[in-house]
């Protein structure tokens, strides 16, 4: 039976793709969050309306150390042949932080961290055990393009820069707003998306890299961090006229939710890696995403940042250094 990973896959987005991958595709499902509670309910419903194994995952992706014990839990359950290679790898959790900046235990600010770098740290340590012609997907979002109505709603992103980002409002650091915080780690995660891809095509690994943006889409994690009267407003039908006229790209939680499952497990998208897809008014289109995000430069030194804030270069060598000291 396949198998698909998916952070968040308990609440918003991430459970009604799981569900329509549950239904339309059978497959068995990993539920990836930080709300035990939630997972079960959600593992336990999907169990009994499906006839699915679900396995519940504990994991925060803005803890480095959270990623790290999530990834040796699921090698574990491999290595034990409680499940077999993933076929898909969900990078869906995420959200928008309102308010003073914030840091995640590793001293990271904390939009960046969850919406990216856990992720990038996920996938790395994960990357061995996707199947052959299996998938990795990036939930991302419009907004990260300043050149549309998406991106000129929020705040438009700033330069890609893991290492600015990770420290911005600290050590004398200028903080900006909460929506360029939120836009600026989706443009990283386009930017990820379309490096994983090239890394993988000169590996010779079979493995399909996308980004997806499920358009804006009333209490998912975006919304959620907004006051409770824009939350409101974002579920009556006048607000999302006004949306629709302004140009802003529309979802919903069940076509979202289903979009993502086909990127996930639909042949028809199996040769997808490398694109960029949009849920928009009841329609999954292949677009381009912004200018800046097909720049093969930044994204590599991208990639390189988030290998040293995620202590990838380091802990190989402390691993290294051991086994020459056994030796």
């Amino acid at each position: 039976m396949p198998i698909a990973l998916i952070t968040g896959g308990h609440t918003g987005i991430g459970y009604s793709c799981a569900r329509h991958l549950a239904s339309h595709f059978k497959w068995d499902l990993l539920l990836a969050g930080r709300s035990p509670a939630r997972m079960k309910e959600a593992a336990a419903e999907l169990r009994r309306d499906f006839g699915i194994e679900v396995t519940c995952v504990d994991l925060d992706t803005s803890s480095l150390a959270s990623v790290r014990k999530a990834a040796a839990h699921v090698t574990g359950l491999m290595d034990n042949g409680e499940i077999g290679r993933l076929d898909a790898l969900l990078c869906n959790a995420g959200g928008r932080f309102d308010g003073p900046v914030a840091f995640s235990e590793d001293g990271y600010e904390v939009t960046f961290a969850t919406n990216c770098l856990g992720h990038f740290l996920l996938v790395d340590l994960l990357k061995d055990c996707i199947a052959d012609n299996g998938r990795v997907l990036f939930t991302a979002s419009g907004t990260h393009d300043p050149d549309t109505a998406d991106g000129r709603m929020v705040g438009a992103a700033v330069e890609p820069d893991a290492t600015v980002l990770a420290g911005i409002g600290k050590d004398g650091n200028a903080p900006i707003s909460a929506g360029k915080r939120y836009t600026t780690s989706k443009l990283c995660n386009v930017l990820n998306a379309y490096e994983l891809h090239r890394r993988l095509r000169a590996s010779g690994r079979p493995v399909s890299s996308i980004a997806f943006d499920p358009g804006l889409v009333s209490g998912t994690g975006f919304l959620r961090g907004m006051p409770m009267a824009v939350q409101w407003l974002s579920r009556t039908a006048f607000l999302n006229w006004v949306f629709r006229r302004r140009g802003i790209t529309m979802g919903s939680l069940d076509f979202s939710g289903a979009s993502l499952a086909r990127l996930a497990a639909d042949p028809e998208f199996a040769d997808a890696s490398g694109k960029y897809f949009q849920s928009k008014d009841g329609k999954l289109l292949e677009t381009r995403s912004s200018t800046l995000s097909y720049d093969e430069t930044r994204a590599a030194r991208l990639w390189n940042q988030m290998d040293e804030l995620a202590g990838l270069h380091r802990k190989e060598n402390e691993i290294s250094t051991r086994r020459q000291a056994k030796s």
